[in-house]
């Protein structure tokens, strides 16, 4: 499937010329012939790059280990400045904006409620309504596709920097989608224009286009990982490793004492939709139980289609529980919130947790979110570009 790039739509459309500009972006912020938008911008466009900002993991997406802020530099080959939006703040402050025209934002989301770049772009377009600066978003291919809505919402009083509007999990909707629902809906007010891409289609996963892949951050290193993270991530609010400190992290889930072959009998016992679970040992680099042997599973989907990533991410989290002697629920500290449970918050509420610690089946739960997510279904229908 030929896409063409929001990024490539703006760039060739001469709207920029001759204005100072800021980006949003980083690493997987490039058009088919792996140019960067950065520089592409001034290259192709004749605008002025006056400032670069990244978000979580830097702009280069060199830090591994999440919740590690990112330090203010200065590009010295592009002579800008590059602001962390990741650090002290998480808004582009006025002095940072003083002087742009335009803040445009190129990032590549995941599909998912749990991924910070598009808090981070929601940040960028309150800063841009406060300081009277034009938002750009540049549009791009969900990675799981636009169709399958799944999970639990988050609810008020449960927001932090992992989920600031009431969504599900899985959200089905592009960025540019995102940014129309966070500006008009919630109320953020900017001037925004998102520029849409042209050949994508809702049911493509990214392996259907012809964009080039290029890894969104530093722990989604292949679209699999990608496909799996909207249940697996709920494993960041426990003691069981997702993966981290692997080469396929989110993928790979387990902890010390876990007998992986009795663990996936059970599991594959259970005939969850779309998906086989593998016994495996490995044992993490970094992060939780590092260089410690953990026994669990890899999880391979056989059919994307019929494949529910939230429903197995929850099945999972009960079956760690049921098998993990040492298996406990992460304390807070997590992104910025130092009270919630963590779980809680990627759940977007204590529900999950209480359920799964009620000893209700993973289909009840299931069951449990599907009113408020038709209802969502409802209000996604009105900010759909595609």
């Amino acid at each position: 499937m030929q896409v063409r790039l929001g990024s490539e739509a703006l760039l060739a459309g001469g709207k920029l010329r001759g204005q100072r500009i800021g980006v949003v972006c980083n690493p997987s912020s490039v058009d088919h012939d792996l140019d960067h938008t950065a520089d592409a911008a001034a290259a192709r466009s004749g605008a002025v790059l006056g400032a670069i900002f990244g978000p979580q993991h830097g702009f280069r997406s060199d830090l591994q280990e999440n919740m590690i802020e990112t330090a203010h530099a200065r590009d010295d080959l592009r002579r800008v400045p590059v602001y962390s939006l990741y650090s002290e703040t998480r808004e582009p402050t006025a002095a940072m904006l003083e002087g742009l025209d335009a803040l445009v934002i190129d990032l590549q989301d995941v599909g998912t409620r749990i991924y910070t770049y598009i808090y981070t772009m929601a940040n960028c377009l309150t800063a841009c309504r406060k300081h009277g600066v034009k938002a750009i978003v540049c549009d791009r291919p969900n990675p799981i596709g636009g169709i399958d809505v799944e999970g639990p919402m988050l609810v008020p009083g449960f927001e932090s920097f992992v989920g600031q509007y009431p969504i599900p999990m899985r959200h089905g909707m592009t960025i540019g989608e995102l940014a129309r629902l966070f500006n008009d809906h919630f109320g953020l007010g900017a001037d925004l224009e998102v520029v849409p891409m042209n050949g994508w289609q809702r049911q493509a996963y990214h392996d259907h286009t012809d964009v080039p892949w290029v890894m969104p951050s530093p722990n989604i290193p292949t679209l699999d990982s990608a496909i799996v993270y909207p249940g697996t991530v709920l494993f960041e609010g426990t003691s069981v490793s997702e993966g981290r400190g692997t080469t396929r992290p989110f993928e790979l889930s387990g902890a010390p004492g876990v007998v992986a072959e009795r663990f996936v009998a059970e599991l594959n016992r259970r005939r969850l939709p779309g998906v086989h679970f593998r016994a495996a040992l490995f044992e993490p680099t970094f992060h939780k139980h590092s260089r410690a042997s953990c026994g669990g599973c890899q999880i391979h989907v056989l059919d994307r289609d019929a494949f529910r990533p939230v429903l197995t991410g929850v099945a999972l989290t009960a079956a760690f529980r049921q098998a993990d002697a040492t298996f406990a629920w992460r304390p807070p500290p997590y992104e910025y919130e130092h009270e919630k449970m963590p779980f809680d918050i990627l759940a977007g509420s204590s529900e999950l947790r209480e359920q799964i610690e009620a000893g209700d089946s993973p289909e009840e739960i299931a069951k449990s979110w599907e009113p408020a997510v038709a209802e969502f279904g409802r209000l996604r229908s009105k900010f759909l570009m595609y």
